[in-house]
Formats: C-alpha cells, sequence, structure tokens
C-alpha cells in the first residue's frame, strides 16, 4: 500500500527534477547575461551528480513502460553528458595545457600565492602563517580593507614592495612583492568602486614580465544584475594581456577571484583572447569556493600565464576562515622554450562576441 503511495510520487519528482536539470543545463547557451542564467555556469559537476542520480534512480525503481520513464533517463543522461564535456578539462583523463618544467630546467622561479581573505573574517594569523611557510615571492590578497593591512604588516620587512587599496565594500585589493616592480597602478576598468591592479615587474637585469590583479563583481540578484561588468573587465585585460605579448614580448600574468568558474564561456573567452595557458587544465579543478560547504565548490580563483613559463609546484592551500581557499603557483621563467606550450585560439566570432560584450556594457 505505502509503496503504491511512495513510488508514483517519485515518478512524478524525478521528471520534474530531469525538466529543471534541462532547463539550467540549456540556458547558458543563450548566452543571455542575466545573473539568474550565467548564475547555472558555476555548479555543473553538482548538476551532473543531481541528473546520474536521477537517472539511476529512474533505472532502479521504474520500468519502461511509458514516455516518462524514458524522458527521465534520456533527459538526465544529456544533461550529465553535457555538463561533464565542459568539466572534462579540469580532470586527470584531459591532456595537460601547461608544461611541468623539468627537474633539470635552469631558470628563474616564482612563486605567487593568491588568498581571497573575506573581509569580516578575523583570523589573519591564519594566512600569515601559511605565507610564512610558503614563503611566496608575491602575495595578493582581495577583499582586504584597513584592518587586514594592519593585520599584514608584519609582512613589510619581508615585502618591500607594496601596493594598498584598502576598500570595506569586498572588493579592497593589496600586493606584497619581493620582486621589484618599475610600474605599478590601480585602476578602475569598469566599475568605479571595483579595483585592478596592474605591474611591471623586474624578473632579472634583462627582464620584466606584466602582472594584472582582478576581483571583478560577480553577477547576482546582490552586486549587478548582468555580467556585463565582469565579462567587460575580463574582455579589457585579455586583449591588453594579447598585445603585450604579441608587441611587446613581455610574460603575462593574470591572476585573482575572477567571480567566474575556469569552465564558463567567459572564462574560455578570456583565455581564447588572451592566449595565455591555464594549468588546471588535465590537472583537476582545484576548487577554492566554498571553504565552508564541500558540496558547494568550484574553482574561483585564477592562475594563468603565458608561454615564457612552465610550472613547478601548484597547490590549493588550507582553510584560514575565509569563503575562499588560497592558492600557490610556482612557475620558472624559461623564455628560451617559449612556443612549445598551446593555450585556446580565438576565432572571428570570439573577436566579435567580445566587441559586442564590450559595447553593451558601454550602455546604461
Amino acid at each position: 500500500m505505502l509503496s503504491s503511495i511512495i513510488l508514483p510520487s517519485v515518478g512524478i519528482l524525478l521528471f520534474v527534477c530531469a525538466v529543471i536539470l534541462c532547463a539550467i543545463t540549456l540556458l547558458p547557451y543563450s548566452r543571455h547575461r542575466a545573473w539568474w542564467v550565467r548564475c547555472w555556469e558555476f555548479p555543473r559537476l553538482q548538476i551532473a551528480t543531481l541528473a546520474i542520480i536521477a537517472a539511476s534512480l529512474q533505472l532502479g525503481l521504474f520500468a519502461f513502460d511509458t514516455w516518462v520513464s524514458w524522458f527521465v533517463v534520456v533527459a538526465s543522461g544529456a544533461v550529465a553528458l553535457i555538463q561533464g564535456w565542459r568539466i572534462l578539462p579540469y580532470t586527470g583523463v584531459y591532456p595537460v595545457q601547461a608544461k611541468r618544467a623539468a627537474s633539470s630546467a635552469k631558470g628563474l622561479q616564482i612563486r605567487i600565492m593568491v588568498a581571497n581573505v573575506l573581509t569580516p573574517n578575523r583570523n589573519a594569523a591564519g594566512l600569515l602563517a601559511q605565507v610564512r611557510a610558503q614563503q611566496p615571492d608575491i602575495l595578493v590578497t582581495m577583499e582586504s580593507d584597513i584592518w587586514w593591512q594592519q593585520q599584514l604588516s608584519s609582512l613589510e620587512a619581508d615585502y618591500p614592495h607594496r601596493l594598498y587599496q584598502p576598500q570595506d565594500n569586498l572588493y579592497g585589493m593589496h600586493v606584497y612583492s619581493k620582486l621589484p616592480w618599475k610600474q605599478a597602478k590601480i585602476a578602475f576598468l569598469v566599475e568605479d568602486d571595483v579595483p585592478s591592479m596592474h605591474f611591471i615587474l623586474r624578473l632579472n637585469d634583462s627582464s620584466d614580465m606584466r602582472l594584472h590583479v582582478l576581483h571583478p563583481a560577480p553577477p547576482s540578484p546582490t552586486e549587478n544584475a548582468s555580467s556585463k561588468p565582469r565579462d567587460a573587465e575580463l574582455i579589457q585585460v585579455a586583449k591588453y594581456a594579447q598585445q603585450q605579448q604579441q608587441q611587446h614580448k613581455l610574460p603575462v600574468m593574470v591572476v585573482g577571484d575572477l567571480n567566474d568558474v575556469a569552465w564558463s564561456d567567459s572564462t574560455r573567452l578570456f583565455k581564447k583572447l588572451s592566449g595565455l595557458l591555464d594549468p588546471r587544465v588535465g590537472r583537476g579543478m582545484f576548487n577554492t569556493f566554498h571553504a565552508k560547504y564541500w558540496p558547494l565548490r568550484w574553482p574561483l580563483d585564477h592562475m594563468f600565464y603565458s608561454d615564457h613559463f612552465q610550472l613547478v609546484h601548484m597547490q590549493r592551500l588550507p582553510k584560514f576562515g575565509s569563503d575562499h581557499f588560497p592558492m600557490l603557483l610556482e612557475l620558472a621563467f624559461l623564455p628560451s622554450q617559449q612556443h612549445t606550450q598551446e593555450g585556446l585560439m580565438a576565432k572571428a566570432e570570439d573577436h566579435a562576441w567580445a566587441e559586442d560584450t564590450l559595447e553593451s556594457s558601454d550602455s546604461p
């Protein structure tokens, strides 16, 4: 008696679930920039997992005697395949994009650590302990305000080159560097209260490097109703990074919390336009958000670089009270081996999409 009531209810629930999963899988392909569309690019792994569960329950509990049964299995299977295809490059079964430096490689090595501290988080000691343990050459903090600047002041003796932009709106930013720089500036590329930082660093007596630190605002009901500002900032920096590599032959690195996932259309467009390498491809997702809720994690903090570098080490560091995990990247500067790695290539339609995004972001 009980099964005659429960099973039909489960069947209806599975059907509704399959319809919803199909809808939120297809929505991002519209390229509509509203937050309620773009947000579904984030939980691709979670959506794929739910689709597999739905299909498995349908197969295990019901016979294929109605079109509803077939729909649930076919639709859920299609969702799992589509989502799986998008996240596949960030698994160990996919070919790596960024080469690992040989142990015998002779070249300058650079360690950079990126940490979104979460402004109300007060565990500065936890972050300081990790900085002292990892000894990065460059430390980037985001969401850092005056309080965080004061707590990190003990680093100043070891990091003589510093640029500060403390803010209390979750978009403060600080950079501490052991490497000297020839140029450092703070820019507000798209929004008046969302800064970015741009540097020309001295790698050695004969080589400079461009470093861009970004933290654009996300599309969300509490931030921006559209992804236009974020996407426009990414496109501007991508185009500039490509120009620096092609015209000025400068190595380039772009790091930060992009408030976008590695597999989204907008991040893929950034990588195509910039030509920069993503060391996560073929190695793993390195999910950095949300540090407190393991079922809801995706890669928000990014480290891209030009083919002047090869990977030595990459690691997601332990959490320290923020909603983000810090990331550590160590690279070998090997310009003699340039052009032995290749990132994504932009096509004509990618450039057209980028120009359309920039134009639309200028409109009210």
